[in-house]
């Protein structure tokens, strides 16, 4: 499964399709592993875009001068 040009709602329904694939248990054992991998590929996507989103993320934060300054948002 390529997941490099998925945005994150792509990703997270692709992960809650396997999701419940996986939880039904009707699935043969290598489609489940096949499954499991994928999803593990579309969670790392995710964990990708959304690190990518909290970077861009600023903070606005009013000096003691009473001036409004943009900082980086660290969590």
């Amino acid at each position: 499964m390529k997941t490099d040009n998925i945005n994150f709602e792509q990703a997270l329904r692709e992960l809650e399709l396997i999701v419940r694939n996986l939880e039904n248990g009707q699935t043969a054992l290598d489609d489940s592993l096949e499954n499991f991998e994928n999803g593990i590929k579309l969670i790392k996507r995710c964990n990708s875009l959304l690190d990518a989103a909290e970077k861009k993320v600023k903070r606005l934060t009013r000096a003691e001068t009473g001036e409004i300054i943009e900082e980086d948002f660290t969590p």
